[in-house]
């Protein structure tokens, strides 16, 4: 009988608490397809993986991240970004140099969102990979909304099953408004997908929290009061500290995350340190709605 322990190539530790895991499967540009589907299994069990010490080139990321799917261009992080060699890639830094920045996000606080939510079909795994980091802060925190979801109080998930959240689309990922709107307009008439708030994932079965952003968003089945009250009383509860786990970056770090069940954010750090992160992204899928009672629960909810 084949001996389990030596059929496994990767090493998964899970992290204390509700989210994430550190996995051992070696340098992730040779993974046999074997390898791989175990490291794809820890991503979808765990919903944040991270694996240490990778020197990986951009040719290498965007192979890496084509495992786990159809890659999506990224989107432009400040104005005025010129065409790219590789439109996969996404630069994510506060460096200027010769006056020009290098990529985008800056140096200040990212907020608790799920990436690229203002898109129809929002994307499923990030994958950032950290070339510089400062000497501290810049610490990244990730959510479990499988969690967040499976704790709502009774009276607020009745409330919000069968609603969707209007996401806005004026703005960047950057906080940009973007050419042809004022800022003034009111979201309920402008473009913008509409997604469930509770969704089912299409490859665990589970239902999830899917809250997107804060700014600018808003419930369309209810009113705008209504709205506000219940996105607050949503986002309170989702973005408590039970639910979540910060990594503190190393250079070579990979993080992969689950964008349809994992909100994450950025800590601020000192602008006058140099960070640069390379990102990829991998295509979703249309999300599904889920009802937050039929649907399995996922291991690492509870």
């Amino acid at each position: 009988m084949p001996n389990a322990l030596l059929e496994t190539r990767t090493a998964v530790r899970p992290f204390a608490g509700i989210i994430g895991a550190e996995v051992d499967c070696g340098i992730v540009q040779q993974l046999d397809d074997a390898t791989f589907a175990e490291l794809h299994r820890a991503c979808l069990d765990h919903l944040v993986v991270l694996i240490r010490g990778q020197s990986l080139s951009i040719p290498d990321l965007l192979a890496f991240g084509r495992r786990f799917g159809e890659l999506s261009p990224a989107a432009p992080v400040h104005k005025g970004q010129k065409p790219r060699e590789y439109p996969e890639l996404a630069v994510i830094s506060n460096v200027v140099e010769n006056g020009v920045a290098i990529g985008g996000l800056g140096d200040g606080e990212a907020v608790w969102h799920s990436d690229s939510c203002f898109n129809d079909i929002p994307p499923s795994f990030s994958i950032l990979h950290s070339l510089e980091i400062p000497p501290a802060g810049g610490d990244t925190g990730f959510s479990n909304m499988y969690a967040a979801l499976e704790t709502l109080p009774p009276e607020l998930l009745r409330a919000v099953r069968g609603k969707t959240i209007k996401h806005d689309l004026r703005y960047t990922s950057g906080g940009q408004l973007r050419p042809g709107y004022t800022g003034q307009e009111d979201i309920r008439t402008t473009p913008g997908p509409r997604h469930p708030v509770i969704r089912r994932h299409p490859d665990t079965g589970c239902d999830a929290l899917y809250l997107g952003r804060r700014p600018y968003a808003v419930i369309t089945e209810v009113s705008a009061g209504e709205s506000e009250a219940l996105l607050d009383a949503l986002w309170a509860h989702a973005a408590g500290p039970t639910l979540s786990w910060h990594h503190q970056w190393r250079v070579g770090d990979i993080l992969i995350w689950d964008n349809r069940c994992v909100m994450h954010r950025r800590d601020a750090f000192d602008p006058a340190s140099r960070r640069i992160m390379h990102r990829t992204q991998c295509m979703g899928t249309l999300p599904i709605e889920g009802d937050g009672e039929t649907a399995a629960r996922h291991p690492r909810s509870h």
